[in-house]
């Protein structure tokens, strides 16, 4: 493996930008430069450490460009690698919805892809994580969820509960047109498929439970998604949920923060000044301490483009902001060996041109995965 140093440019450590060097030997930040380091020339670039993607599904539009149109998984995993990189990610829990769906999010889907990532990383320099985003009405696949997870298969566990609002929005033809696409049956289908779920709803909480048990069990972190208010938090955190994904109102983040809970919101909020279903403005929240992670959720370069933005309105310093997309997420999933530059840690890093608010080179482990143009010109 390479060792590197990088030279001339500001690298955020301890919390703050400062000029130095920043060394990288046997994959891991080092206190001194190594004997053959290759260099980097960082001039006039931001040091910066790789970003951890807490929440992302933006894989699925590799694995479906458009509704009822699939691609081969494997070429959708390597598609999005690529990507993830070159928005600087070097850390990514896919967001893999595992629904009663047919299509997109149905065990059949959610197989293809954990074969699939088992055949590609030897070959990745990203670490790709499962993220299962298990609806909880969803009992015909429990069993196997809970096999998966046992077996070391999923890295995180998040409960999903959007059959309620399914069964409304299916109503209307056009939204259920939308969803009938997405799972690649007729609305007739999928309404009576819909209706079948819901008449199982009350063994939903023992399902629940032993998903909790599951994870727990593995010593996985647990989220929960789209909490609508306080008691949600609270049943949630009780099954041992730590982690608050997209809480629906301000007092259910204020709750779990009195707690110590990481609350998760999403970059593109931020990036486009508010979220895109009328929820709350991430951005103030952030500022105001209630919201401590920020996740790609359906656009991966919205993750450093956030902390941009935030750093732009002023509030927030870009040390601060940072930590908003790499220690904060790397914290709440049990990730101590990355998300800051510190001696015995990874060498996750990412050069940014802080101009063009753009990465220039994305190191994976110490490993260089991604430059662009500008970037090769500065290796030495």
């Amino acid at each position: 493996m390479m060792d590197w140093t990088f030279t001339g440019g500001r690298v955020l450590r301890d919390g703050a930008l400062g000029e130095g060097d920043l060394h990288v030997a046997g994959g891991l930040v080092a206190s001194a430069q190594a004997n053959g380091a290759r260099r980097f020339d960082a001039s006039g670039l931001l040091v910066l450490p790789g970003i951890v993607d807490i929440h992302g599904d933006a894989h699925e539009r590799q694995m479906q460009p458009r509704p009822g149109t699939d691609m081969p998984t494997p070429l959708a995993l390597r598609d999005s690698e690529a990507q993830l990189l070159a928005a600087g990610i070097t850390t990514a829990f896919l967001g893999v919805t595992l629904s009663w769906e047919p299509g997109l999010r149905s065990i059949g889907a959610w197989r293809a892809l954990l074969a699939a990532l088992d055949a590609a990383r030897p070959h990745m320099a990203a670490d790709l994580r499962v993220h299962l985003r298990f609806e909880v009405d969803n009992l015909a696949a429990l069993e196997e969820a809970l096999a998966d997870i046992a077996a070391g298969r999923v890295h995180l566990v998040a409960f999903n509960d959007h059959t309620p609002s399914i069964l409304r929005k299916i109503q209307d033809d056009a939204q259920a047109a939308k969803y009938a696409g997405r799972a690649g049956v007729d609305v007739l289908t999928l309404r009576s498929m819909a209706d079948t779920v819901a008449s199982r709803r009350h063994d939903m909480p023992a399902a629940r439970e032993r998903l909790a048990a599951a994870a727990a069990a593995r010593g996985l972190p647990m989220a929960s998604h789209d909490d609508s208010c306080v008691e949600d938090r609270e049943l949630h955190r009780a099954l041992g949920a730590r982690i608050c994904e997209f809480p629906m109102a301000e007092e259910v983040a204020a709750a779990a923060r009195a707690e110590g809970e990481a609350v998760v919101m999403g970059a593109p909020n931020v990036v486009r000044g508010g979220s895109h279903i009328g929820w709350a403005h991430a951005a103030p929240l952030a500022e105001r301490g209630l919201v401590t992670v920020l996740a790609s959720d359906y656009v991966w370069p919205a993750m450093m483009e956030a902390a941009f933005v935030l750093e732009r309105r002023g509030v927030l310093n870009l040390a601060s902001a940072w930590a908003l997309i790499s220690a904060n997420p790397a914290e709440a999933t049990g990730l101590a060996d990355r998300g800051r530059l510190e001696a015995g840690l990874r060498g996750d890093i990412v050069v940014v041109d802080p101009a063009r608010r753009a990465p220039v080179a994305t190191f994976c482990g110490g490993r260089l995965a991604w430059v662009s143009a500008e970037g090769s010109a500065r290796l030495g």
